[in-house]
This record gives structure tokens, sequence and C-alpha cells, in this order.
């Protein structure tokens, strides 16, 4: 294995350990100058990279890199900025230029300076199931009337399930049926961070309020991050509203519902739901199984179709892990010279969705209830029968019935002491009320969220 394949297959393991965003930002433009004495010399373009990635990745990078060359014992970082590479002859050139291309996909690194935008990611490649039809025909048509229809469009869902790719799609073509529309996607965290860096520096905000208010488009993925940081709500509403009266297109995606997110200003919350609401859920087996076939289509040792049948059946959940489970299957394909038999390859996902599963504990279920509704942890275990105890406590012990298996007098005890028939009655009255309250189960769904993420 040489260095640029033992680093693709380390980048493989990495995305399923690190954020989307995280991994676009810390790992693009690195690569492995060698191994020396167990050493690792890991490049990086520039200085913010090698402090994140000594101080937040290290850990999980050697991992990684142990995984699939043992002998690789620690790792160093040295920065060499893109530019400052040396010339290349044309054919080794092109022959890295594929390399990067086929380095984990990584589509996100190919953006439009003025517009962030990644040219790749658009509505014919883009896979559509009933998960999320209803979510793609909505971006289709406000793309085509920008600023009248579904003003603003607010797409929600889980990590991983498309949501990036659907805004960039947007952006796209309106940018292509409008060349002349100035179009800007960027995240909720980019939009905070320069705002903190001018109220830092003590600079004039004109010039911060021109960049975002003078566009005909504005996307704003994970705009939930914004939640609970008063002065970035308060100069977004600004931003939204002088944007919205003036007819101007607004996108926005999170990871929940207005409803749903925590610590957000209600003028804020009011605003996003006033457009178009629209949620991508989870892909069925039919549309995992397009998705795979589709990013396999035209590549050398694609894996055969048993291998994509049971990646789609043993990865359910996240396009993200998906597409990761297949690049591992790719990279290994590749270092063998032939496509991965199917022992081969039910052999890497099981390691995989082993890696992916998730034990539950007490503590995560009982944090993350507590911090959906806002409460303390001692909250859940108060004494008290006001609305604002009793359903999250009720809610906290239905999941530790249904997801950590615990028998009722445990359940009660853990929570306040309590007699194991309230636990019983907690869990029967939620059970009943999900099969007929729709936000009840978004917030179930929500909470679980927070639970397996963590």
């Amino acid at each position: 294995m040489n260095h640029e394949e033992l680093w693709r297959s380390a980048l493989g393991e990495l995305e399923f350990e690190v954020s989307r965003a995280n991994f676009a930002t810390w790992f693009k433009d690195t690569t492995i100058r060698g191994v020396e004495d167990g050493v690792a010399v890991v490049v990086v373009p520039n200085a913010f990279a090698k402090e994140w990635l000594e101080k937040k990745f290290h850990k999980q990078i050697i991992k990684s890199l142990r995984s699939n060359a043992p002998d690789v014992r620690n790792a160093t970082y040295i920065v060499q900025p893109p530019s400052d590479t040396a010339p290349q002859n044309p054919k080794k050139k092109s022959q890295q230029s594929e390399t990067i291309e086929e380095q984990l996909e990584f589509k996100e690194f190919s953006v439009d300076r003025e517009t962030n935008l990644n040219p790749k990611y658009t509505f014919e490649s883009f896979i559509i199931g009933s998960f999320n039809e209803f979510a793609h025909a909505a971006a289709v048509s406000l793309s085509k009337n920008a600023g009248s229809l579904y003003n603003p469009f607010f797409v929600y869902g889980g990590v991983g399930l498309g949501k990036t790719h659907l805004l960039h799609a947007i952006g796209n073509q309106i940018k292509f049926d409008h060349p002349n529309y100035k179009v800007l996607y960027l995240t909720s965290e980019r939009f905070v961070n320069e705002l903190i860096s001018v109220l830092q520096n003590r600079e004039p905000l004109n010039a911060f309020k021109d960049k975002y208010r003078n566009v005909d488009v504005l996307i704003i993925d994970d705009i939930q991050f914004i939640a609970g940081k008063v002065k970035s709500e308060e100069e977004f509403f600004h931003t939204f509203n002088s944007l919205y009266e003036r007819g101007k297109q607004i996108v926005f995606s999170s990871d929940k519902p207005p409803a749903a997110i925590q610590n957000l200003e209600e003028r804020l919350r009011s605003r996003f739901e006033a457009g178009l609401t629209a949620d991508i859920s989870e892909p069925e087996y039919e549309a995992r199984l397009a998705i795979l076939k589709s990013k396999v289509n035209g590549r050398e040792f694609a894996p055969l179709s048993d291998v994509l049948e049971y990646t789609a059946s043993r990865i359910q959940k996240n396009i993200r892990e998906l597409e990761g489970a297949l690049n591992i299957i790719l990279a290994k394909s590749k270092l063998k010279g032939r496509p991965l038999t199917f022992d081969e390859a039910k052999q890497s996902l099981d390691q995989i969705t082993m890696r992916l599963k998730r034990v539950v504990t007490t503590s995560q279920i009982i944090k993350a209830v507590s911090e959906f509704y806002d409460l303390g942890e001692s909250g859940l275990f108060e004494r008290s029968r006001r609305r604002e105890i009793v359903r999250p406590r009720q809610i906290a012990m239905y999941l530790l019935r249904e997801d950590f298996h615990g028998s009722y007098p445990f359940i009660g005890q853990k929570l306040g002491g309590r007699d194991h028939t309230t636990a019983l009655h907690a869990y029967g009255k939620i059970s009943r009320e999900l099969k007929q309250n729709l936000k009840l189960v978004e917030e179930v769904k929500l909470i679980r969220g927070k639970i397996y993420e963590n």
C-alpha cells in the first residue's frame, strides 16, 4: 500500500468519526508525505489545519492509520500550501487530479469562490425517493421562481440525508438560469464567526451588512446553530427582513423544524415558518441502492450487484455513512486490483456497522431529554406535577424502556425513586400518544438523534 492509498483508506474511516463540516474544513488538501520509523508525516495546507489536526483529531487519525498500517505509531504535521508544491509534468498532474477526484469524492472541495456553491451538486445528481420527493419538488419549483414562491424555503432532516446537496442544487440552478443573480451559500457557523471577528476587531458593520444584504439568493446551511447567540440572531433578523422585503430568495436547512429549535428567538422562528417547510426522512432500501448504483457507474473495480445490495441493507439511516462505506469498498478494491468478493466486502461492512452501533446509557438518555426541553438534569428527578416537568420525565421513562430496555422498577428508581407503576403508566401513555400525536413523534425522533449523535 503506497502513501496515497494509505491516506485515502484512513480518510474513509475518518469520515465516520467527524462531522461533515469538520471533515470538509480540516481534511481538505491533506496528504501523507511518508512514514518514517513508524511516524506518518501528514502534509496540511495551512497553520490552522495543523493546529486543529494536532489538538482535535490526532487520536482519531492515528487510529485510522493504524487500522490500515499497524506499523504506524504516531503522526506529525507539516504545513505546505497547495500553491507551494513543486512543478509537475502534465502526466503526473493528471494522475494526481484523478486521485484527488477519487479520494472519497470530496465534492465539497470543488466550490465556486464567488458563490461558495459546489457545481457538482445538482438536481440531476440528486437521487429521488419517497423520503425526499416533496422537498425535491419544492426545491425545483422555487429555483424557477426565485423570490416569489416558497420564500423562505426551510428544509430539515437528520444528519447525512442530502440537505446540503439540495441547497447547492437550488443555488446552482438559479445561477444557471440567471447568470447575473448574486447567489451566496454559507453555513450559519460562518455567519456567526464573521460577525464575531468584525465585533472583536471593532470594524464597521457596513461591509458585513452589505455582503449579506446585497444578494439575490441567500442560502444558509445548519441555521439551528444561530440559536441562542443574541447578537447574531439580531443581525440576522435584520438581514432576513431586508432581503424578504425586497423579494430576494432565502433558503435554510436545519436538523430540526423551526418549532423544535431550542433557544431560537420567536421573531426568527415565525419568519422561518412563514414560507414552506419540507422534511427529508431516512431513505428506503430502493433509494439507498439507487444511490450506490449512481456512485459506482463507470468506476473502475465497481462492486458486484450482491455487494451493493448487501451494503444498502446494512447501512440504513444515513446517506453519508452509506457513501463512506462504498468509498472504503472502492479503496480496498483498488488496492487488490479487482472488485471485492461478496465475503470480502461483507467482512469490511460488518466491521463498519459494528463501529456505527451505539451503546446507549441511562445518563445519555436523561441528558438528551433534559437538554431538549431546556431543563437541568435534576429537573427530571423533582417531585413535581407541573406539566413542563412531568411530560419530559414520561418521555425519559419511555426511552429508558424502549432504547435502554430497563425494567420498570429500575426506571422508576432511576428517575427519583418512583414506584414501578409510575414508569409503567408513563411508557403506556407515551406509546399510545405516539400513534396519534405527530408533534410528539417529531420530538422523540429529535431526542433520539441527540442520543445517538453523542
